[in-house]
């Protein structure tokens, strides 16, 4: 109650601009929730519930202020594939919403236990190699989609199945949808690019231009139901949605820890960027976030939404948009309301193909060959972790890919000299004076000890500047490195870090921030 009260008095000074930013969000929302529960394997409008939940259930919890709550790209390929393994239809929904409740249930314990601190455990290839993976399965999941095939055709397809089907696809693809899907593309693409609509959503073209084209062209009564969004009756949508019928076999529990897990990593993800890229110096409470993530999620399940997560795209551009407080979340939240309340029919005769292409550039901004290049600069081992993760998740899972991924991170570093012994334990000194305090590193400085480190850290008196005196570390790694980077940037205390130590160790490239690794001794 505290934190609704004190999010009123933040309305009286902020609302136009967070009215605003809600309202932008909004017309960049409702086609993605839309297309994200379609490709999830939910009715379209469960995605635009989710997303109403996660911008009403943020004003009661202390979140990340100018993150947006709501269903995420992300976790299509688990939602979809858990509703696949359950015998799809409407019970196995059911079920799925059953693992996702008791994800949410374990993401709050986490988060009353201070869990949120091991975001900064995972490796930043890794995680990008997972991220790169989903781009990919949610690109091959909805290029028949774009190309308004019959579901029938690929539903049971593996992603490398409807890889490799893509020429069968384009063989027997609806030319009138796939144009649309096409432009669709490119409008996403060319008119952010374009200085004067660089800030109005792109979706939102797609929108005027085809809700027109569709209505004017009768597609509702001539196209197959496919084709086009469809809602039906929303309010008998919303039901209790929990069946525990296969709570004893694994498969349900193996969905119950990829919700979780990715669920909460990709969530902590987007509130540690958000904080990046922010002017505010103030850090987000990643437990607190965590909990009201964990919250919307229960609720979301409860009547038959998808999982909720601080969603990296909607947060970007409502921080663009001008957003001051949590209020933009819930203005978001309230006009898709509206728009599902009042305006099913236009949303109606919006081309599935459409959605599909919004989609797919949200899949390719994870995969794109830039983020390739951009790894391989910071190093080529961080390449290897990224290919092997990618490689691993295809074949396997998002949770063995992203183990897969920390393991082979590990092999690696012993490979380059790193002690076993401290891979998990953090050696080091404190030595104060008077205007500084000094943190003598040994062995090991890496992922695996960036929580601890952090720790270390905030324990420090804020008046002091700190050195970090890296002489007797085997090796520094990139996670390390950019932990302490973005650790400086939001400060709040603006205290100074600087390391020494360093000449006679050995960068792994040209990057400012590449693994360090010693070469001799002094």
């Amino acid at each position: 109650m505290t934190n609704f009260l004190d999010s009123l008095k933040s309305l009286k000074t902020n609302w136009k601009s967070d009215l605003i930013a809600g309202f932008l969000i909004f017309l960049l929302a409702l086609p993605l929730s839309l297309g994200i529960a379609k490709a999830s394997g939910f009715p379209a409008s469960m995605g635009v519930l989710t997303a109403i939940i996660g911008g009403f259930t943020s004003l009661f919890f202390k979140v990340s202020p100018l993150t947006i709550k709501g269903p995420a790209a992300g976790l299509i390929t688990i939602c979809s594939g858990a509703i696949m393994e359950f015998g799809g239809g409407e019970i196995a929904i059911q079920i799925c919403c059953t693992t996702i409740a008791i994800a949410a249930i374990l993401q709050v314990l986490f988060a009353n236990l201070k869990f949120g601190r091991f975001s900064d455990f995972f490796p930043y290839a890794a995680v990008k190699g997972m991220l790169a993976t989903i781009g990919i399965i949610i690109i091959a999941k909805q290029i028949p989609v774009l190309l308004n095939l019959n579901p029938l055709i690929y539903s049971k397809n593996s992603p490398i199945q409807l890889i490799t089907n893509i020429p069968f696809f384009i063989q027997n693809m609806d030319i009138t949808f796939a144009s649309i899907g096409i432009i669709s593309l490119l409008i996403l693409i060319i008119v952010p690019k374009i200085s004067i609509f660089k800030n109005i959503p792109s979706p939102i073209f797609i929108l005027v231009i085809f809700i027109p084209i569709t209505i004017f062209n009768n597609y509702q009564n001539t196209q197959p139901t496919y084709s086009l969004v469809e809602i039906g009756d929303f309010w008998n949508q919303i039901n209790l949605s929990w069946n525990l019928s296969y709570i004893q076999y694994w498969s349900f529990w193996k969905y119950v820890l990829m919700f979780l897990f990715i669920n909460s990593l990709e969530s902590l993800l987007t509130v540690k960027a958000i904080d990046n890229i922010s002017d505010s110096k103030t850090t987000s409470n990643y437990n607190a976030d965590l909990k009201a993530v964990g919250f919307g999620n229960f609720f979301s399940s409860l009547i038959g939404g998808l999982p909720l997560i601080s969603e990296v795209v909607r947060s970007t551009s409502n921080l663009k948009f001008g957003a001051k407080t949590k209020w933009s979340n819930f203005f978001h939240g309230l006009f898709l309301l509206i728009s599902i309340l009042f305006f099913i029919t236009f949303i109606e005769n919006i081309p599935n193909s459409a959605l599909a292409a919004m989609l797919i550039f949200a899949g390719y901004n994870l995969c794109a060959p830039k983020n390739f290049m951009d790894i391989l600069k910071i190093g080529k081992e961080q390449l290897i972790i990224y290919v092997f993760t990618i490689i691993i998740t295809l074949l396997t899972d998002l949770l063995v890919g992203i183990f897969a991924g920390i393991a082979i991170k590990f092999i690696i570093h012993i490979i380059n000299g790193a002690n076993i012994k401290y891979l998990f334990k953090l050696k080091y000194e404190v030595i104060q004076n008077e205007n500084n305090y000094v943190i003598k590193l040994y062995q090991n400085a890496i992922f695996a000890n960036v929580v601890r480190f952090k720790e270390v850290l905030n324990k420090l008196n804020p008046d002091k500047n700190i050195i970090i005196d890296c002489e007797n570390t085997q090796i520094i790694d990139h996670s390390f490195l950019s932990f302490v980077y973005n650790y400086q940037k939001n400060d709040t205390y603006q205290r100074n870090i600087q390391f020494t130590g360093l000449n006679h160790h050995k960068s792994l490239s040209a990057h400012n921030l590449a693994t360090k690794i010693k070469t001799q001794k002094k």
